[in-house]
């Protein structure tokens, strides 16, 4: 049975959702928490050499701006219309592809509009989120199943096979 069958794509796009809201409340908890030192009244500097409170600012906003961040991957991931591909269709956002390198090595992988590296568990196995935008979500799209797609991967070239397209 291949990887791919009977994978729900709307179930698929909801633990992408879970993982990225429980990835921005985290952040958000944090951010409030470097605000909060960034304010407290005993992280006030005596000296222009105490920087406590400055650095704990600068953390909280780098945390507020990637909580931002995911929020706004979470609304590319409500408006990705979950169809399913056929093998005849070309790879474009939202396709789910399974991928065979030269050593025989298999890896799912879901073309998305943000969030890429992401990585979740599913049954069908790990499924790992690329954007068009990294080298080998440029190189899949347009292609179809049985194009071989190269990718230099540490400094070497390795080719993947695209077995499956949903």
């Amino acid at each position: 049975m291949d990887k791919m069958d009977r994978l729900d794509k709307v179930a698929l796009r909801n633990l992408i959702l879970a993982q990225l809201k429980a990835d921005r409340d985290l952040l958000l908890q944090a951010a409030s928490a470097a605000h909060a030192a960034a304010t407290h009244a005993e992280n006030i500097p005596d000296s222009k050499y105490e920087t406590l409170s400055i650095e704990a600012s600068y953390i909280a906003q780098g945390q507020a701006n990637r909580a931002q961040e995911i929020s706004l991957a979470m609304e590319s991931f409500r408006q990705l219309d979950p169809k399913n591909f056929t093998p005849h269709d070309p790879i474009r956002l939202g396709a789910l592809v399974l991928l065979e390198d030269e050593d025989g090595h298999q890896r799912l992988i879901l073309l998305g509009p943000a969030a890429g590296g992401l990585k979740l568990s599913f049954p069908q196995g790990e499924i790992m989120v690329i954007t068009p935008d990294s080298p080998l979500g440029e190189n899949l799209l347009g292609r179809q199943v049985g194009d071989v797609v190269e990718l230099a991967v540490a400094g070497r070239l390795r080719e993947y096979e695209i077995l499956t397209i949903s």
